[in-house]
């Protein structure tokens, strides 16, 4: 059954040749088999997700179905689920059990869709390759000596390797993208403030957006229609109107305007990614797109600039993690300021503690103009080389990441070198930009992802491309021997 795309799954629920009760029981099924050797899984609601599928398949026999209706999903461990315990990958909130849903995951139990539990994540979403998870490293399902990227990386090798076939991930600085082009999936960051961010544990406000990761175009397209909208709960929730996705996906890309970014293909990038790059930037012009020269020739300023911002922006949102109210607490305080050190030291990992004291140097008296003031500075010059690069095409293409994914332990005790992994997916966060990862190929068995960049509230025309990429390639199709 894990083989069957949503389509095929959802044609099934409605022609109750399928029950969603099977269905959900079937990936409770692999994931008891294969989650140990993975650790894709925080938390698995086995109970919930029966009982979730027991009523989908009510409606369904009633007729008042949605599309998504008794499909069952796995949640990123950043989003509140009512009832269900919800850490963050953190030590620090290892005994919160959420009493609210968030919106996205209000939106997606209206539409039916069972939950099979909360995957595994980089602390706080701080990190690029799932190594930093109080509960240990997620393996990649491709290569179980490969990290699966991050923050994301959980949700990402429980698509890859058929735990679940949707899965919400959170991005803000690549974290849906990277981990999607490491494990061979597809997944799409939308603009900012297209999906509501209340009830998603904050790391950095300005930067974090929700999205969907799943197998195909088609599929995220599903999702990312029942997920996005505005709430009022959020300030930073979009008014626009919101364009279905799902309608255009089979629309011709015949001369669609493709810009490649000649910084994205210098020094620095692996030689074998860029070929699998360029032949799918070649796929896309046999279907009748043309590609034009465009430059982002500040592309060198935005992990500079972000990783100024976004430690900023956590460092405040993480100071409510005092001890006093919920979350972990030290044994035998002597005093309140004991408690608070205590408690902050032993519940927060080592990459939280960084960027947290990276971010209270950067707002402190005396550098806030010479650093964060700055960097506030760069990201406009960000946003606006891409405002110019969009005069002259329609969707920006290039790689996800500098190389295919890396062993664990290989960045480690290298910071540098992890942050610039997410060298071209953190510009999109900076401008607030949707963007998605594509499944273009293998270098040495492990994936590589397309880059695909659109100008504010394109998503659709984003997972357009994708689907017609997606109609004559089968790369989205490949699935890791051992989990077949």
């Amino acid at each position: 059954m894990h083989t069957l795309s949503i389509k095929q799954m959802t044609e099934q629920l409605k022609a109750r040749t399928l029950t969603s009760v099977a269905l959900t029981q079937h990936y409770l099924d692999r994931i008891e088999k294969f989650d140990g050797e993975l650790n894709t899984f925080i938390t698995v609601t086995p109970e919930l997700a029966i009982e979730m599928a027991k009523a989908a398949d009510k409606r369904l026999d009633e007729g008042n179905a949605t599309l998504l209706t008794g499909i069952p999903i796995a949640h990123k461990d950043i989003f509140c689920v009512d009832g269900v315990k919800t850490t963050c990958g953190s030590k620090m909130l290892s005994n919160f059990v959420s009493p609210y849903d968030a919106n996205v995951v209000e939106k997606l139990k209206a539409e039916g869709m069972p939950i099979l539990g909360k995957t595994n994540m980089d602390e706080f979403a701080m990190g690029s390759s799932s190594e930093s998870s109080y509960y240990g490293p997620t393996k990649n399902p491709w290569d179980l000596k490969a990290v699966p990227g991050g923050s994301s990386g959980g949700a990402a090798a429980v698509i890859a390797a058929g735990l679940a076939p949707m899965a919400t991930g959170t991005d803000t600085g690549g974290s849906i993208r990277q981990p999607a082009s490491f494990c061979g999936i597809t997944g799409i960051k939308p603009t900012y403030g297209a999906v509501s961010r209340y009830g998603m544990i904050a790391y950095a406000s300005s930067f974090d957006q929700g999205g969907p990761m799943t197998r195909s175009a088609e599929d995220a397209a599903w999702m990312l229609d029942a997920m996005a909208g505005f709430d009022e709960r959020d300030s930073t929730s979009s008014e626009a109107a919101f364009n279905a996705c799902s309608a255009n996906l089979n629309d011709s890309i015949k001369g669609l305007k493709v810009g490649v970014p000649s910084e994205y293909f210098g020094e620095g990038l692996n030689a074998d990614v860029a070929k699998v790059v360029k032949n799918a930037i070649a796929e896309l012009e046999k279907q009748g797109a043309e590609v034009v020269e465009v430059s982002l020739p500040n592309t060198e300023l935005a992990v500079p600039a972000y990783y100024v911002l976004a430690p900023a922006e956590a460092s405040s949102n993480l100071s409510r993690f005092d001890a006093v109210r919920y979350g972990y607490r030290c044994e035998n305080p002597v005093d309140l300021e004991d408690l608070y050190t205590r408690s902050r030291t032993e519940g927060f990992g080592a990459e939280v503690q960084r960027r947290i004291m990276v971010g209270a140097y950067a707002l402190s008296a005396g550098y806030y103009d010479a650093y964060y003031l700055k960097a506030q500075k760069l990201r406009r010059v960000v946003r606006d080389d891409f405002s110019k690069a969009f005069q002259n095409c329609d969707i920006i293409v290039g790689p996800v990441a500098p190389e295919p994914a890396f062993n664990i332990g290989e960045k480690s005790d290298d910071p540098i070198s992890m942050y610039l992994a997410d060298l071209y997916t953190i510009p999109v966060n900076l401008a607030g930009m949707p963007g998605m990862s594509v499944p273009a190929g293998f270098v040495d068995g492990r994936p590589v992802g397309l880059h695909l960049i659109g100008n504010y509230h394109s998503e659709a025309k984003l997972l357009n491309v994708a689907h017609q990429y997606q109609q004559t390639t089968d790369w989205h199709t490949q699935v890791p021997a051992a989990y077949k």
